[in-house]
């Protein structure tokens, strides 16, 4: 899967990364590549299913798809 990630300067130093199709998935990071690399980490915990967070009726089908 490619996302499109927003690596820009903060104010006070280092770098803000953003997702804008993962709403609310962004992490910092005091240089490019520490950002870079907090972001993918944040994408991987944004994505991860939590199964105790979902309610499913009992005729609900499981299915997976690739993207």
């Amino acid at each position: 899967m490619k996302l499109k990630i927003v690596l820009e300067p903060s104010a006070e130093g280092g770098y803000t990364a953003i997702v804008p199709s993962l709403p609310g998935c962004i992490s910092e990071g005091n240089s490019r590549e520490e950002a870079l690399a907090n972001i993918q980490e944040a994408i991987q915990l944004y994505l991860e299913q939590v199964d105790d967070d979902r309610i499913y009726s009992k005729d609900a089908e499981e299915i997976e798809i690739a993207l």
